[in-house]
């Protein structure tokens, strides 16, 4: 089958709003088996809606239309549908009990326009909304596409989604295909590299197909595979990711849009039983920041420094007044001596540090983006290394975060060995 969806709402269009109903709705369609092949927005105008249920109707299978099912006057999602199907607004007096239980419990006045949201389109399923008060609709055509109609509210949209739809879908209509994909996360390569590395699979890809995308400070692989049987799926994603992990399996470090380079890291240390701490001078504390965001972190994370300026440093890590004067602070010997002298003093297997030139302005010579990482492990010399990172005084502590938190990830993995 194939789906089109449809985002409703003039706030969304002027960028007041971000359109995350839409991605939500795709890859729950997706794992009942219905692509998508357009993605529109359209905002509240009875006319421009109607040209576009319209052109949708006529090249797809079934429409998704999220958005003004509510009571005031530019929601016109169902009177619009409505017109345009030549079908009739019912009634679903459950709904509209709830909606008279609602007001009588708060006391508020119950306006004529609220009975708006317990009206459905005639000869469709309607379906509940449990964190709502706008009944959606599920209507099955005698001729061109299906419909359905969400409420816009995300809180309302992906309960209706998840219990609604997806049974009704899976129902309703026959699985043709399996289809599903898989994220693969990289850092440390650009997505010039990667797709270099990788292009004779992405030019003579068929089934799975290989998409990649730049995000910020990584890159991502989405693999897609459809087959009429669930195994068949799965063996062809776990072939492509074999071979895309013999060529560039260094830089991959996990799977999954949620799962980052942090929570990966994290997992590791708990796994291994391993403890770590950081000592930051440019990152000002956003690598222990990024470290605590993530669930079960305390469990590997006792603490940390934040020694930003050069008295610190000394004072709070013990690092030698020699060396701050005669190497600096951005150096490799700064570099080692915070990283080993931070894990000391909190007893942890490892430590991480940061020191280096944030920008805008040169610092000891050297320009933006100069940062040295150190490294310390139990029972072994501390180390260092030079990157330069590119872009702004942000752009450059984050980056250096991710290569801190990479740099963990390849030395708890190189011990697993």
């Amino acid at each position: 089958m194939q789906a089109e969806i449809i985002a409703v709402g003039t706030e969304i269009l002027l960028g007041q709003v971000a359109d995350t109903n839409s991605a939500f709705i795709a890859q729950e369609l997706a794992s009942a088996g219905i692509e998508v092949y357009y993605h529109s927005l359209v905002g509240d105008n009875a006319d421009r809606l109607t040209a576009l249920v319209t052109q949708a109707r006529s090249r797809s299978d079934l429409v998704v239309i999220s958005g003004g099912l509510g009571p005031t006057k530019d929601d016109l999602t169902k009177q619009t549908v409505a017109q345009l199907l030549g079908v009739k607004l019912v009634q679903d007096d459950s709904a509209m009990a709830k909606i008279r239980d609602f007001f009588a419990t708060t006391g508020r006045e119950m306006t004529p326009n609220n009975r708006l949201q317990a009206l459905y389109l005639a000869g469709s399923h309607p379906l509940k909304n449990e964190t709502g008060m706008a009944v959606g609709a599920f209507y099955q055509a005698p001729d061109g596409a299906d419909v359905i109609l969400l409420p816009g509210p995300p809180s309302e949209m992906q309960p209706m989604m998840v219990h609604q739809v997806l049974p009704l879908i899976r129902k309703t209509y026959q699985r043709q295909e399996y289809l599903t994909s898989r994220v693969l996360r990289f850092y440390g390569i650009g997505e010039s590299q990667l797709v270099t590395k990788l292009a004779d699979l992405i030019d003579q890809q068929t089934n799975p197909t290989i998409a990649p995308y730049a995000k910020r400070y990584e890159v991502t692989l989405r693999l897609t595979a459809k087959t009429t049987q669930q195994a068949s799926t799965e063996q062809l994603l776990t072939t492509m990711i074999a071979e895309i992990k013999r060529r560039v399996g260094t830089y991959l470090y996990g799977y999954g849009d949620e799962n980052s380079l942090a929570n990966v890291v994290v997992q590791q240390l708990i796994e291994r039983h391993l403890t770590i701490t950081g000592a930051e001078s440019l990152t000002a504390g956003e690598f222990q920041s990024t470290l605590g965001a993530v669930p079960g972190v305390s469990a590997v994370f006792p603490g940390g420094f934040v020694t930003y300026a050069n008295r610190a440093k000394h004072d709070l890590l013990g690092v030698p007044q020699a060396t701050i004067d005669h190497d600096g602070v951005v150096s490799e010997a700064a570099a080692k001596a915070m990283a080993e002298r931070s894990r000391q003093i909190l007893d942890t297997d490892l430590a991480v540090s940061f020191t280096g030139v944030a920008g805008p302005d040169s610092l000891e010579g050297q320009p933006a983006g100069t940062v040295w990482l150190g490294l310390a492990q139990r029972g072994r010399a501390p180390q260092a290394k030079l990157v330069h990172l590119a872009g702004n005084r942000a752009d450059v502590r984050m980056r250096a975060v991710m290569s801190g938190l990479d740099w963990v990830r390849q030395t708890v993995q190189a011990s697993k060995k």
